[in-house]
């Protein structure tokens, strides 16, 4: 059931592992939390992957700006992942309330922000431009991880001039690249219960191609709004998680 809702959620704007990790560490709190991490990759990845041929379909993305910025975005989700077992996020842990919480209000003051799709960048800058945000939320993804989805949205919308609808199809795609990276290293250090992982990924796509059709239909309104409830949802749980718990 966590799965299914964290997939539908994923798919629209992001942030399914605020329904899909606590579930997972409520239903077996004596596994090992890296193994937990690891199964939750492997359950997410299938649902991103099939909202983003969703998307695909049914929006036109500039792919030789989509796959740079994805490469780029798998190859630093992999340094940070190598990175948190060196450094603790403990700084990053605290400040992520506050900066969730400009990217709300900054999101809901601008009534028509991320409402119609007019690209501010043309070639080679929005590439370059997409290989730097992608490379930043990459490792960001690898090292810490709550929101990533959310936080590319908001910067293909803030900073490339994308609807909310576009900015999360190319979020989908640069997710799966960040999932597989972190996938792969989690695999690596044997960190996957595969039989759950693999039971869960049926039904999180199931709820990543219900959102992302819903996402579609309703467009970047809909979008808009679901972004702003997680949004919150984000900053009580990161608040909780830096300072209460």
């Amino acid at each position: 059931m966590a799965a299914f809702f964290a997939g539908f959620v994923d798919a629209v704007v992001g942030g399914g592992g605020l329904i899909q990790v606590p579930a997972l560490f409520s239903a077996m709190p004596n596994v090992a939390p890296a193994t937990l991490l690891g199964t939750n990759k492997l359950a997410g990845i299938w649902g991103t992957t099939a909202a983003a041929v969703n998307y695909v379909k049914a929006v036109r993305l500039r792919w030789s700006m989509v796959l740079p910025a994805a490469a780029m975005a798998f190859l630093f989700a992999f340094a940070g992942a190598f990175a948190v077992t060196h450094i603790p996020p403990t700084y990053l842990r605290k400040s992520l309330p506050f900066i969730l919480l400009a990217v709300a209000v900054y999101t809901f003051r601008k009534k028509d922000f991320g409402s119609t799709h007019a690209p501010l960048y043309h070639g080679d800058k929005e590439r370059t431009m997409a290989m730097l945000v992608g490379g930043g939320i990459g490792f960001y993804d690898g090292f810490f991880g709550p929101g990533t989805g959310s936080f590319l949205m908001f910067l293909f919308v803030r900073l490339f001039g994308y609807d909310f609808l576009s900015a999360s199809a190319v979020a989908k795609v640069l997710n799966v690249a960040t999932n597989a990276a972190a996938l792969l290293w989690f695999g690596y250090s044997n960190n996957v219960i595969w039989q759950v992982g693999f039971a869960m990924a049926v039904c999180g796509v199931l709820g990543s191609l219900t959102g992302s059709r819903l996402a579609i239909k309703h467009g970047s309104g809909f979008v808009r709004k679901m972004f702003l409830l997680v949004v919150a949802a984000l900053i009580l749980k990161t608040s909780y998680d830096a300072f209460l718990k």
